[in-house]
């Protein structure tokens, strides 16, 4: 067990990871050998094929992709290492050096045999078409279809490594400095000193006085702190204008669409069905629950109260996990036994404690390992639902990882799909097993909140985006105007059942996608709604064999595009109806709680 395993332990029952698949600590001599022979592989592997790869034969460029991806999964390992380190505290000193210096080592070598990808991109269609004829080549032909996907935003070799160098100044620094910081946040609440992990967790609390004191203050502290997550956004923001406007970039969302291999138009049809409606969906739910809290509007800090007569049982981890995999295995006894893994095994880092990241995700790291997943598991329902979504992203990374370090990776698109569906599984299992009409009615409304959340949210948080990148192309935008735009976006998608006061205005500055990943957001929605609509052809029984499907749509990782991922269920994503079909199951959930309510 690792040091960092084992000073989790000492102070909770909760299972934590360890890390001792990957290296046995910052100090490793398999760590210390794996970067020596990275550095010196990559070396070696440039003086062999820089300005000669058009020239390889089929078999010739086979061998080369062979041996990039070796020193390309042994880089992998070591900044998975560091990274998942680093996340388990953020605030120790030592650790954040090692990381730092991780990144750094990482941006040298992948400047090495950056010249691969580049000159790949250069070779002319029909001989590259040739070279692909051999076997071991043509394995990677989506790999390579994806690369060429950015052929014509391409700069030169000089410019690339130098971009790639200096990112670690740059864009990589700005996102430790905004990780470092929400990660030292301490938040005044009722006489308590809370990490923003609790805090935001009282935020569900079922007394008002508890959760109104949590907003405060996190409005408080997001406002002392509101400068400086500004001026973060707003390099941010800039330095990816500049990329953008040297790539070619008609838009900035083209990038991310480019990367998710999803058309504008596909996206744009998704916004403009959800944004369309709002009014349907939240405004409508919301003005529900205002009214079961015998009131005509919510305050802010309501969103995800729990209703009136639910109580505020708790899950114990035992818990969590057995009605996790219950519901996984009712639906296919093989996916329930990849999952089984996590559990069986040091893979999941489940207690919040200060200095350990905030929220939730799965870690891919390498195929020759194994994914790893960090939770701060506070017992809630919501809690359950971050289980059982995570785990489906790990479930989907075992189950690619078949493809190999080039092949697995899953656009962003597709690569909520697992984790969706996971929560679907759970919900409805949850749901079956109810006792009483009013823990449904209950058990409904979460579910209608978390689909909101995914949904609606996310798609706010998308036009956010948008709006402040937009603004961004004409010049700095101030605090101010940031806060403006983030109030503008979420009165249009929560709709008039809430009051916001002053305080509200900040809370954009804490959400780490904004950062981290540009563009993101709008991938939770299209999970979603294919998830919707994918079990909704399940439910039908009119695809043969679903579940063995499933897994095989899970283990193609990123060898196949949505369409022809979809195309076995009898889904395509660019029809207008497909996202209609999505919409229309959280449609139904809301009407069903009308009927009961």
């Amino acid at each position: 067990m690792t040091h960092v395993a084992a000073q989790a332990n000492a102070v909770s029952p909760l299972p934590v990871w360890d890390l001792g698949d990957l290296y046995d600590g910052p100090d490793s001599a398999a760590l210390k050998t794996d970067l020596a022979e990275t550095e010196s592989g990559a070396k070696a592997f440039r003086d062999t094929y820089a300005g000669k790869v058009a020239g390889l034969d089929g078999a010739a460029l086979g061998e080369a992709i062979v041996a990039f991806e070796r020193l390309s999964e042994t880089l992998y390992r070591i900044l998975s290492y560091s990274q998942l380190l680093q996340a388990g505290d953020v605030t120790d000193v030592a650790i954040g050096q090692f990381h730092q210096a991780m990144m750094e080592k990482g941006t040298a070598i992948s400047s090495q045999m950056l010249f691969f990808t580049l000159e790949i991109n250069l070779i002319d269609d029909d001989a590259l078409a040739e070279k692909l004829k051999n076997p071991l080549a043509g394995r990677y032909a989506p790999w390579i279809r994806d690369l060429r996907a950015f052929r014509k935003h391409q700069l030169s070799d000089d410019m690339e490594r130098l971009l790639n160098e200096k990112d670690v100044a740059g864009s990589s620094a700005w996102m430790r400095l905004f990780d470092e910081t929400v990660a030292h946040l301490r938040f005044p609440i009722d006489n308590e000193t809370l990490t923003s992990t609790e805090a935001f967790d009282r935020l569900s609390d079922p007394q008002p006085e508890r959760r109104k004191a949590a907003a405060k203050a996190i409005g408080g502290v997001l406002e002392d702190n509101l400068r400086l997550f500004s001026r973060i956004t707003n390099t941010l923001a800039k330095d990816k204008q500049i990329d953008d406007s040297w790539r070619g970039y008609a838009h900035p969302m083209a990038a991310r669409n480019l990367g998710n291999q999803v058309e504008d138009a596909v996206v744009d049809a998704l916004v403009s069905a959800v944004r369309g409606s709002y009014g349907d969906l939240s405004h409508r739910y919301y003005q529900m629950k205002a009214k079961w809290f015998g009131r005509d509007t919510l305050d802010y800090w309501d969103r995800n109260a729990p209703l009136p007569e639910a109580d505020d049982s708790r899950f114990t981890w035992d818990q969590a996990r057995d009605t996790v995999l219950g519901a996984y295995g009712a639906f296919s006894p093989e996916l329930a036994a990849v999952g089984k893994r996590f559990f069986d095994n040091p893979w999941i880092d489940v207690p919040a404690r200060p200095g350990k990241a905030s929220g939730a995700f799965a870690h891919p790291t390498v195929p020759s390992a194994h994914p790893y997943l960090l939770l701060n598991f506070m017992g809630r329902t919501r809690d359950v639902m971050t289980l059982a979504h995570e785990l489906g992203h790990g479930v989907h990374q075992v189950l690619a990882a078949r493809q190999g370090p080039l092949l697995s990776d899953t656009p962003l698109t597709l690569a909520e799909t697992a984790s969706v569906f996971g929560e679907m599984l759970t919900f409805r299992a949850m749901l079956d097993s109810a006792g009483d009409a009013k823990r449904r009615r209950i058990m409904l409304a979460s579910k209608v909140e978390d689909m909101i959340n995914t949904v609606v949210r996310q798609i706010a948080f998308h036009t956010f985006e948008h709006k402040v990148h937009s603004e961004r192309l004409q010049g700095e935008l101030s605090p101010d105007r940031l806060c403006e735009i983030w109030m503008e976006v979420q009165t249009e998608s929560l709709g008039p059942a809430f009051r916001f006061d002053a305080e509200y205005r900040t809370y954009w500055t804490y959400i780490p996608h904004f950062i981290h990943s540009p563009f993101y957001v709008y991938a939770y929605a299209f999970g979603d709604c294919l998830v919707n609509s994918l079990y909704a052809v399940y439910q039908e029984g009119s695809v043969p064999d679903f579940q063995a499907k499933y897994l095989d749509m899970l283990g193609a990782g990123g060898t196949l595009r949505h369409k022809e991922l979809l195309a076995p269920f009898g889904l395509d994503a660019s029809n207008p109806d497909f996202w209609k079909r999505g919409l229309g199951v959280l449609k139904g959930f809301i009407d069903e709680l009308e009927e009961v309510a």
